[in-house]
């Protein structure tokens, strides 16, 4: 599985790059499907036999999770558009060898990360697996552990990929496409040379296969997210396993990290 998403890709720094319909985003669609593309090429060459891209970027309207460019797609792979965010299980269900992350950015506070956030920038400040601040690629790897798929790849922001090795190991192989220079400017690589990088990389990691072990937090698994206002808190109240715990903090607990997250995500 290839989980993706756009503000990590090389030449994005801007929220007009990836909200649907701004002036920017048809550049930033092109860039986004393009070094997706180069992973789906990179896993071809190593011999992957299915390849499941999933488009994980919140555009917003009718582009939620639609950002990848239909008619520009690598043939090889199918592609998953217009599914919520970290919800596509299928193929973990059905057994995976190996997960990826492409465009990935940091979570909300990282200081050199480009666009960094935690999944609702006005709505969530922190979240936390077993009281471990994580991003996105920390719970997209809890969702891939609970299944025993490791998550073995990332291109992102230097931000990211320090974020990604650190929460998972330093087998995880990077591809760092930009190094942030503040929260809305990086030092790229071109795009040309950035998407070489994830194919080389994405093709050595898979041939190689010397994965990190998959993601599994202990049990019991707590999952807590730290919202921005206390009004925030008002969609948790009452949800099965779900608690506030504060003005600001609500709490999911649970056997495994699909229950947790799925007890409040999925309501």
């Amino acid at each position: 599985m290839i989980w993706c998403d756009m503000e990590g890709v090389a030449g994005i720094e801007a929220w007009e790059q990836v909200d649907g319909g701004a002036p920017l985003y048809e550049e930033g669609r092109r860039l986004y499907t393009e070094e997706v593309n180069a992973a789906v090429r990179g896993a071809k060459k190593a011999g992957a036999a299915e390849i499941v891209v999933v488009d994980g970027h919140g555009s917003g309207s009718g582009w939620n999770f639609k950002s990848i460019i239909p008619e520009r797609m690598e043939p090889g792979a199918t592609y998953v558009q217009g599914y919520r965010w970290a919800s596509y299980v299928e193929p973990l269900e059905q057994g995976c060898d190996a997960a990826l992350f492409v465009g990935a950015h940091a979570m909300a506070g990282t200081p050199d990360g480009v666009l960094c956030h935690t999944l609702y920038s006005e709505a969530w400040h922190n979240a936390y697996i077993n009281n471990q601040v994580v991003g996105e690629s920390g719970i997209v790897a809890a969702i891939c552990g609970n299944w025993n798929t490791p998550c073995v790849f990332v291109a992102g922001d230097e931000a990211t990929c320090r974020e990604v090795q650190g929460l998972l190991g330093q087998k995880v192989v990077t591809a760092p496409v930009k190094k942030g220079l503040g929260r809305y400017a990086a030092r790229n690589m071109t795009p040309v040379e950035a998407r070489v990088l994830i194919e080389d990389r994405v093709s050595a990691a898979l041939t190689k296969r010397d994965f990190p072990p998959p993601y599994q937090p202990s049990a019991p698994v707590t999952f807590e997210v730290e919202l921005a206002t206390p009004d925030k808190s008002a969609p948790f109240v009452g949800r099965t396993g779900v608690e506030v715990i504060g003005p600001r903090r609500v709490r999911s607990v649970g056997p495994n990290f699909w229950v947790v997250w799925d007890q409040l995500w999925h309501h």
